[in-house]
């Protein structure tokens, strides 16, 4: 019983410090309707070159999560910012580290460009 308190103690505490600093998880739909809200919404592709160039949203530009660290001031602090990958885990990844950033206003779509496709949701084949 007292390890189910501590571990329900974590999950509301992380839970409320993402929301502290301006970081949601959201799913592929919900970060469509998201986007349609706002069209100056910055798009994060942290997947690598090769997969970009088989597919991604739109208007995306990639910074892959290896490179983040070293490219992050090419993203708009004064802009919400999706940040996506293939599945959603190396998007958790670069979300936390914008929030810690200080980005305010950061979306993780929890399940990647393979969500976004599985609904029918549009994207941009091949291409750089």
């Amino acid at each position: 019983m007292r390890l189910f308190a501590v571990l329900f103690a974590v999950v509301v505490l992380t839970a409320s410090l993402s929301q502290a600093v301006g970081l949601a998880n959201v799913t592929s739909k919900q970060a469509q309707a998201v986007m349609s809200k706002n069209k100056k919404m910055f798009l994060l592709d942290v997947r690598t070159p090769d997969e970009f160039r088989q597919a991604h949203l739109k208007g995306s530009v990639l910074i892959p999560l290896g490179e983040l660290n070293r490219r992050v001031q090419e993203i708009p602090r004064d802009r919400p910012v999706l940040v996506y990958c293939a599945v959603g885990a190396r998007s958790a990844t670069a979300a936390s580290f914008l929030a810690s950033k200080g980005y305010r206003d950061v979306y993780n779509m929890t399940d990647g460009i393979v969500g976004w496709y599985q609904n029918g949701l549009p994207l941009q084949l091949g291409g750089k």
